[in-house]
């Protein structure tokens, strides 16, 4: 059984920073890209970052480049997201997903505000 599951969120004031995992399970972790996602209230669902099964190669919104950073720790099975220099606009629920198969998690949510 596959699972996705996102943990980290919260609330935070602007500039703060917040670190998201996505604990996967059920399927072979370290041979997929795995990306994060985000759906702010009203808005389409965003592609944020992308990293490949190996974690050698990483891509970015350009609404994030430079404050947050995707990694992946495969022996544990998880992806990683952090960031940093966070602004009100970046409140959202955050989900991560297998774009090979579509698996997603259960989505976290993250809100700036002071």
């Amino acid at each position: 059984q596959v699972q996705l599951v996102e943990s980290g969120g919260g609330s935070v004031q602007p500039g703060g920073s917040l670190r998201l995992s996505c604990a996967a399970s059920g399927f072979g972790f370290s041979r997929y890209a795995m990306r994060w996602y985000r759906r702010a209230p009203g808005k389409e669902r965003e592609l944020v970052a992308h990293i490949t099964g190996d974690g050698g190669n990483t891509n970015y919104a350009d609404s994030v480049k430079g404050r947050f950073t995707i990694s992946r720790d495969n022996g544990k099975n998880t992806v990683y997201l952090e960031m940093n220099s966070l602004k009100p606009e970046d409140t959202a629920v955050y989900y991560c997903n297998q774009p090979v198969f579509e698996y997603w998690g259960q989505g976290t949510q993250v809100t700036v505000s002071s």
